[in-house]
């Protein structure tokens, strides 16, 4: 899954990058939905992926979220955080969406006075439930700030990166106090989502075109590590959607691309077990008769 960063973030919604944001450390910038929105109409959504910096975004209108192994429906009124951690998108429902948004990467925040690791908030974990529902006087509270942040970063104020700094800990800290839409959340819809990224990420790794090419994800845990969530988590929802563990569905996959390289070309075993991601060619034979019941040399006679 690729990582989207702050200059291409600027080509999707179809803005130049703002040249003189380079003299600071970090990036901050903020935004009027409906000039995203007006960005990616070409596109019609957001791609889903990884993004390499942080968003707070106050969304009014009706959405569909998906973050990580969560989907959630906004109907009307959502304050949404999304971290570099987790691959995110939101889906506008109709065409009546405004609010306000702003993104900044982590080196943004490390000049912060307060000393605050971003990563180790609750409401920027990957296990959390970044999504809360707001009330009329909730949003208007937010307006507020993203309308101090919107004078500020036009300002020249020397000192004007400072107070955007805090006007951000203070959406965080709006945030938090906060308790997550968890109402909205379809733990089914969840579950199959999981499924879905996984056979979808699995599928990514193949073909294999070259015998220097080598799975980047191997085991289960390097799945469960990309999709952000836990391993026990993944095999589970895995079991109760195929009736297979996660390993055994790698292992039938990694076994069908070894059966495709071993009869369409002419790579050595030991080459085809290095892409593979088997550092021995004995575990890789050990594999492939344990799924085949004979050995590579076997099968490709």
């Amino acid at each position: 899954m690729s990582i989207t960063s702050v200059e291409e973030f600027y080509n999707e919604i179809h803005l130049p990058f703002p040249e003189g944001f380079k003299k600071e450390i970090g990036h901050f910038n903020v935004f009027e939905i409906d000039e995203f929105i007006r960005g990616l109409r070409e596109k019609n959504s957001m791609p889903y992926n990884r993004r390499a910096y942080y968003k707070i975004s106050l969304i009014l209108g009706k959405n569909r979220a998906e973050y990580a192994d969560k989907v959630i429906d906004i109907e009307e009124n959502a304050l949404l955080f999304a971290t570099p951690l987790i691959p995110y998108h939101y889906v506008p429902q109709d065409a009546d969406q405004s609010g306000h948004f702003c993104v900044f990467t982590p080196d943004f925040m490390l000049k912060s006075k307060t000393g605050v690791s971003l990563d180790d908030l609750p409401i920027f974990r990957p296990d959390g439930f970044p999504i809360f529902k707001l009330s009329d006087e909730n949003v208007e509270e937010l307006k507020a700030i993203f309308k101090k942040m919107h004078r500020e970063i036009v300002s020249d104020y020397a000192y004007k990166y400072d107070l955007l700094r805090n006007y951000v800990l203070e959406l965080i800290h709006f945030g938090q106090k906060l308790q997550p839409a968890t109402a909205l959340y379809s733990s089914h819809n969840a579950a199959a989502r999981v499924s879905s990224l996984f056979l979808e990420l699995l599928e990514r790794q193949f073909p294999i075109d070259t015998p220097h090419q080598k799975l980047s994800l191997r085991t289960a845990k390097d799945y469960a590590d990309r999709l952000s969530v836990h391993v026990n988590h993944l095999n589970k929802v895995l079991k109760d959607n195929t009736g297979k563990t996660t390993t055994e569905i790698i292992g039938s996959r990694v076994t069908q691309e070894a059966k495709i390289l071993l009869r369409q070309t002419d790579w050595h075993v030991s080459e085809i077990a290095y892409s593979l991601g088997f550092e021995e060619v004995a575990h890789f034979s050990n594999f492939f008769k344990r799924h085949t019941s004979i050995s590579p040399a076997q099968f490709r006679a």
